[in-house]
C-alpha cells in the first residue's frame, strides 16, 4: 500500500495591507521606469497601461494611502519619477473622459479660482454665498467672459472653500466630486452631489477681533464639461501662437475679475459690507490650489517680518534682510531672516515651506518682490543655514 504522504502546508493569503504595500511598491517602480525611460517601445506602452490602471483602480476604490505613500517614497530619492507621478495622479483625479457608444468623448475637469478677500473683522460664514442671483450671475459669466467654451456645461459650487475644507479633499475624493458633476449635469432631476456636499463643511468664522484688518484666503470651485474635440481649447502647436491664445486668455481673464468684483462681494455678504477682492489665476484644480496656498504663505511670511519689526519698534528701512534654503526635520522651507543694520541683531524670521517640486529659483524671486514691496531694500542670499540657524555662504 502506498504512504501517506505529507499534506503541503498551505500559502498564507496576502493581507489586504500586503496587497495595498506591493501596489504602492510597483507603482513606485512604474514611475521610476518611465521616469527614466524615453524609449516608446511595446515594454514602455504596457508600463504606462500598467502604471495608469492602478492610479484608477486607486482613485475608484478610494485607496488614497497607496497614492500618497507612493509619492512619499518616491519625493527624497527619485525626484523625475515624483514629478511624473505627482502629474499622473492629479490629473487623473481632476480630469475624467468618458465615452458614450454612439457618442463623441466628453470630458469633465474640476477647476478652481483662488481669492483673497480683505475684510474688517473677518468673512462671515452664515452670510456668505446667500445672494442666489449673484451667485448665478456669476456662474454664467465665466462662459459670458469668454473663460469657457460656449458649447461647454459649466457650474460653480454655490461655497466658497476655506483652507482646511480644500486641502482635505483627497485624491479619491476629488475623482469622485468630478463623476458626480457629470452625472449632475446630464441628468440634472436623477442625480444626486453627493461627493461634492461632504466636501462642504460647517460655516466657521475665522478668530478675528471686530477692528482686525483681516486677509483671508478662499477658493472658488466649479466643472467644466465639454467635447474632448471642442476648438476652444485647443492650444496651438506653434510656440508663437501658443503664447498669444494663453495671453489672450489671461487679458479676458483680467478683464472677468474687473466686472465680476461687484459679484463676487455681494457673494460673501450684505451690499453694505467692505470687502476687497483680489484674484489668483483660474487653474485646474491642484494646479490652482498649490498657486493659492503658495501665496497665502507668502502673505504670512511678510505679515511675520512686519510684526516683527514693530515689536522691536523698528522700520523696514533698518533692516537687512538674509533668505536661503533651510531645513526643518525633513521638509524644505524658504527662511527669511532680518538683522538690524545698526548692530546685525536677529530682528525677525520667517519660513515659507516648499514643495518638493518647486522651483527654487522662482520662488526666491517671488520672495524678493515681496520683500521689496515691503521696503525691504538690501537682501542677500545665503547658501543655507546651519542647526542654529546661522545663515552660510551669504552673498549679496
Amino acid at each position: 500500500m502506498p504512504k501517506n504522504k505529507k499534506p503541503a502546508p498551505r500559502k498564507s493569503a496576502e493581507s489586504p495591507e500586503q496587497k495595498d504595500d506591493a501596489l504602492t511598491r510597483q507603482l513606485c517602480a512604474l514611475a521610476a521606469y518611465l521616469a527614466g525611460s524615453p524609449a516608446k517601445n511595446a515594454t514602455a506602452r504596457e508600463n504606462a497601461a500598467d502604471f495608469y490602471k492602478i492610479i484608477k483602480k486607486s482613485l475608484h476604490q478610494k485607496k488614497d494611502d497607496i497614492l500618497y505613500e507612493a509619492l512619499e517614497w518616491t519625493r527624497h530619492d527619485a525626484i523625475k519619477a515624483h514629478l511624473l507621478l505627482k502629474e499622473a495622479i492629479e490629473e487623473t483625479a481632476e480630469v475624467v473622459v468618458i465615452q458614450r457608444d454612439g457618442a463623441s468623448a466628453t470630458e469633465i475637469n474640476a477647476f478652481v479660482i483662488p481669492l483673497f478677500l480683505h475684510t474688517t473683522g473677518g468673512l462671515k460664514g452664515a452670510q456668505c454665498f446667500q445672494d442666489q442671483e449673484a451667485y448665478e450671475l456669476l456662474t454664467k459669466s465665466l462662459q459670458e467672459a469668454g473663460l469657457e467654451s460656449p458649447d461647454a456645461t459649466v457650474v460653480l459650487v454655490n461655497h466658497a472653500y476655506q483652507l482646511d475644507e480644500i486641502d482635505g479633499i483627497t485624491f479619491s475624493h476629488l475623482h469622485e466630486m468630478v463623476r458626480d458633476a457629470h452625472a449632475s449635469m446630464h441628468d440634472m432631476r436623477a442625480a444626486t452631489a453627493t461627493a461634492i456636499g461632504l466636501s462642504i463643511g460647517e460655516p466657521a468664522d475665522e478668530p478675528f477681533a471686530e477692528d482686525d484688518m483681516a486677509v483671508e484666503l478662499r477658493f472658488l470651485v466649479g466643472f467644466s464639461m465639454k467635447s474632448v474635440d471642442d476648438t476652444f481649447y485647443q492650444v496651438p502647436a506653434d510656440d508663437a501662437a501658443a503664447d498669444a491664445y494663453f495671453a489672450a486668455r489671461e487679458s479676458r481673464f483680467q478683464l472677468w475679475t474687473e466686472q465680476v468684483t461687484p459679484l463676487i462681494k455681494r457673494c460673501f455678504g450684505p451690499a453694505d459690507r467692505e470687502i476687497e477682492v483680489h484674484f489668483l489665476y483660474q487653474d485646474l484644480f491642484h494646479g490652482g490650489k498649490e498657486r493659492g496656498i503658495s501665496e497665502y504663505f507668502m502673505l504670512q511670511m511678510m505679515s511675520d517680518l512686519n510684526y516683527g519689526l514693530s515689536e522691536q519698534g523698528l522700520a523696514v528701512t533698518d533692516a537687512n534682510a538674509i533668505m536661503g534654503l533651510a531645513e526643518v526635520g525633513d521638509e524644505k522651507v524658504l527662511r527669511v531672516n532680518l538683522y538690524a543694520k545698526s548692530d546685525a541683531a536677529l530682528l525677525a524670521s520667517s519660513e515659507k515651506p516648499l514643495i518638493m517640486t518647486a522651483d527654487l529659483a522662482s520662488e526666491m524671486d517671488d520672495v524678493r518682490d515681496a520683500l521689496g514691496m515691503i521696503g525691504i531694500a538690501s537682501i542677500s542670499v545665503a547658501a543655507s543655514f546651519d542647526d542654529e540657524g546661522v545663515p552660510v555662504g551669504v552673498v549679496a
